[in-house]
């Protein structure tokens, strides 16, 4: 099964068909991999190339621009049956950062090095670009990653800078208006299950608008953009997690992990709520904040009992649920008995405040298939 969203943030009426596009496409890349046989981490590498291809994310083409007009991405992906973990920030002239990510990840798990040297396992900025073209993965110009739509909202940010500073104006942070979130807090992710019930995570993310260079979000950060963990204990769960929204405020409350950890409780709901409520919007690590934008996608499996007592069958029981402080997110599932991905846009409740409040919802799903 593949989870994805196309990032929390805002999304306006008038792009729902294509965000919601973009996630189905998603989904499906996925689950042609899975079909395949293919594991969890091909899958979710295919769903997160799928999401940073489109120009309506903001990840890999169509990112958002910093404060020189330039393109910088972080990425992060995570096996839960290795544990290993694969990331890459502030990286520019690449067109898919998930691919870079993947590729340290797989590197980590060749051993050493040269002369005893641990292989790297998170790069940034330039080293991370060299290190991707030694490594087979072709350059991309900044200008054929810029989309109209990220250029014009990088010109419109910089009117608002200049003129803020012309009438010295204090820069806002709580506001939380609409047009930030929808150019400033969409981080793509997925997450997957596959049929043996091995789990996997990614994030991709062009980060915030007007960022200074050099900055690196959530995305590219371990237990903050992304976690996968399969079960080691026939008593726990195999989970999967990925992040948006804000990177500041994801990365000091390292929420991928505090909810990977929450899933662990019996009842999923409240064990989300509670942890989105506790270990985010209320954190003592964001007591100075009013305003806490995120949202995550949650995923996790158990072995049913029928297929504890067959060696012929194989089913696996998947929770999935997404929450998100944001006016919205955007999210897409879909399993591999599935002809098509379901989508849909989550909102906060009518009257609820953006980076206050908190929206959460979620479903069941019964995977089974015959072992060869």
């Amino acid at each position: 099964m593949i989870f994805t969203s196309s990032g929390a943030g805002y999304h306006s009426e008038s792009k729902a068909k294509e965000y919601k596009h973009v996630c189905k496409r998603a989904c499906q890349k996925a689950v042609d991999r899975l079909r395949a046989g293919g594991m969890a981490l091909e899958a979710v590498t295919a769903a997160l190339i799928e999401l940073e291809d489109s120009p309506f994310t903001n990840a890999g083409t169509g990112s958002n621009l910093n404060l020189s007009g330039e393109i910088e991405c972080d990425a992060s992906i995570m096996d839960g049956k290795s544990l290993n973990y694969g990331a890459v920030g502030a990286l520019s002239g690449i067109k898919n950062p998930v691919l870079v990510a993947r590729r340290l990840l797989s590197e980590t798990q060749k051993g050493k090095l040269s002369a005893g040297r641990i292989p790297p396992c998170f790069l940034v900025g330039k080293g991370a670009e060299q290190w991707a073209i030694s490594h087979g993965i072709p350059a991309c110009p900044t200008e054929k990653m810029t989309t109209k739509f990220s250029l014009s909202g990088y010109k419109r940010n910089k009117r608002k800078m200049e003129l803020a500073e012309q009438v010295e104006m204090k820069r806002k942070r709580q506001s939380c208006e609409h047009e930030n979130n929808s150019a400033c807090l969409d981080t793509v992710g997925a997450v997957v299950v596959d049929r043996e019930g091995n789990v996997a995570a990614a994030v991709s993310s062009g980060g915030l608008a007007m960022k200074h260079p050099g900055r690196v979000g959530q995305a590219a950060h371990y237990g903050c953009g992304c976690w996968a963990e399969n079960a080691r204990d026939i008593s726990l769960y195999s989970t999967a997690v990925s992040t948006s929204g804000s990177g500041e405020h994801l990365i000091r409350t390292m929420l991928a992990r505090e909810c990977s950890t929450a899933m662990q409780a019996e009842n999923t709901h409240q064990a989300l709520l509670e942890a989105m409520q506790n270990k985010f919007i209320s954190s003592p690590f964001l007591a100075g904040e009013d305003c806490v934008l995120g949202g995550v996608i949650v995923l996790r499996c158990c072995t049913c009992g029928e297929a504890q007592r067959s060696e012929d069958i194989q089913a696996v029981l998947v929770e999935f649920l997404w929450s998100h402080t944001t006016e919205s997110m955007c999210v897409g599932y879909m399993s591999a008995q599935d002809s098509k991905a379901r989508t849909h846009i989550s909102r906060l409740p009518p009257g609820a405040v953006a980076g206050q409040s908190l929206a959460i919802e979620g479903g069941v799903c019964r995977l089974g298939t015959v072992s060869d």
